[in-house]
């Protein structure tokens, strides 16, 4: 597989620029809904494990690998069909499937009816990214694409934010199941608009370019070949390797983080689940937001005088949070100051660097990829890497946490402090994926140098 070019391209003269804005925000809409869909077991973990019985290793299961081994494997084929066909319509179905699968959890008697339900959200939610970052990468030329991935990015924050205030208080006042219908069914009419109002953008126009054609019919024999080649082309294009390898271990750090923040602050500090869904929503929504967006629209400035700063700015951003978390998870007695009267707990304030830099790596990750990709091929790019950093990072992320907590609990006799531990040992991983993320610059620089493949 080829690479794409890294020059600055065209926008599009068929695509107005309010046109594109409209797209782009129907977009990070959906993948709004499919965070908020994903993520809202994160802060209902505590109720469900009280009224189900269940232990932390089954809800790591409920949280990670049951939603995301679906997830990730149908990602591809999709994709396969998403680069020959309607990338529109696929999003279209996948917001629907995803949406009344997320209601019906809240239906679940048992471990494995919410199981299967999770299964099912995970098979709806297989048909959004790729698509979407194939459109996206349509719509912006390369030297806006970090931006808006950035933007659509923050679909993931916007997620989290809804899915942990909107199922915290649901929950709260009307019980667990109540939340999933709540988050669930507004879907269906997102879906609508994503069918009845976007439209294909040309493939390749935003770089000037022409796609490459197949006429290869597309069955599972050609099918396995542009897979294998999909999984080649990012292994042996050494920056997209080494971004690859970055978010995967971060999303595996992230998603593990956000699905045991809840009961971390519940078990250690005390707080009320009504507590901990406003802190985190805050936390993670609104600084999260600012920081994903913050974070591509640096990257394209530092990028246009130096191509090493596309993914040199996630870098740094990992190496500058660890103290942060350090200090976070391993303090205690949170001591709080008074702002106009009111108490702020040093928790609060430790937690805004670690949700502000935490969110700069998507947006810069998911451009590169599309970037370092021709056209016709970019929803495969998108598919194999979600494969990779899904069955990886949100498969084991939250399941490793679980195992280790039990380990730490039934094993090494640490109680409530079992979670704490295994949070933050997790955490640290952190550094070794801002190592991956230097070693892409590293290779982006010397691509640029002697005008090889990155």
């Amino acid at each position: 597989m080829a690479e794409a070019t890294m020059a600055k391209g065209a926008t599009p003269a068929t695509l107005s620029p309010g046109y594109r804005r409209y797209a782009l925000m129907i977009l990070v809409l959906g993948y709004t809904s499919s965070h908020v869909d994903r993520n809202i077991m994160g802060i209902l973990l505590e109720p469900i494990k009280a009224d189900l019985l269940l232990s932390d290793t089954q809800l790591g299961f409920l949280s990670g690998i049951a939603f995301a081994i679906f997830y990730a494997t149908l990602g591809i084929p999709i994709a396969l069909i998403a680069d020959r066909g309607n990338r529109r319509n696929i999003i279209a179905w996948a917001i629907a499937i995803w949406s009344g699968m997320t209601a019906l959890c809240g239906l679940a008697g048992n471990f494995w009816q919410l199981a299967l339900a999770r299964i099912g959200v995970g098979v709806g939610e297989a048909g959004s990214s790729p698509p979407s970052h194939s459109m996206i990468a349509d719509m912006y030329a390369p030297n806006e694409r970090a931006s808006a991935m950035a933007i659509y990015s923050l679909g993931v924050y916007f997620g989290v934010m809804i899915g942990f205030l909107v199922g915290g208080w649901v929950a709260v006042w009307y019980g667990w199941r109540a939340a999933f219908f709540v988050v669930g069914l507004p879907g269906l009419v997102l879906a609508l608009l994503v069918r009845f109002t976007l439209k294909e953008p040309e493939r390749g126009g935003a770089d000037g370019m022409a796609p490459e054609k197949s006429d290869a019919p597309l069955n599972f024999k050609t099918g396995l070949v542009i897979v294998k080649e999909g999984f080649h082309h990012l292994w042996h294009t050494a920056a997209a390797r080494h971004v690859v390898c970055g978010v995967t271990i971060t999303s595996f750090v992230g998603y593990g983080g956000v699905m045991w923040g809840p009961a971390f602050l519940i078990r250690t500090h005390g707080m009320s689940i009504g507590e901990v869904s406003t802190f985190l929503a805050l936390m993670v929504g609104i600084v999260g937001g600012f920081g994903a967006y913050f974070g591509g629209r640096l990257t394209d400035r530092l990028a246009a005088k130096d191509v090493r700063w596309n993914t040199w700015v996630v870098a740094w951003a990992k190496v500058l949070v660890v103290p942060f978390i350090v200090a976070f998870y391993l303090m205690d007695n949170w001591p709080a100051f008074h702002v106009a009267g009111y108490p702020v707990s040093i928790l609060w304030v430790l937690y805004v660097p670690i949700s502000f830099l935490g969110a700069f790596y998507l947006g810069p990750s998911f451009a590169m990829i599309q970037t370092l990709t021709p056209p016709a091929k970019r929803a495969l790019a998108s598919a194999v890497m979600l494969f990779i950093i899904n069955i990886i990072g949100l498969g084991f992320g939250p399941q490793f946490v679980g195992i280790l907590s039990d380990f730490f609990n039934y094993t090494m006799g640490m109680g409530n402090q079992s979670l704490r531990w295994a949070l933050f040992g997790t955490a640290m991983l952190n550094i070794w994926a801002a190592a991956h993320y230097f070693l892409a610059g590293h290779h982006l620089k010397k691509a640029a140098s002697d005008g090889r493949r990155a």
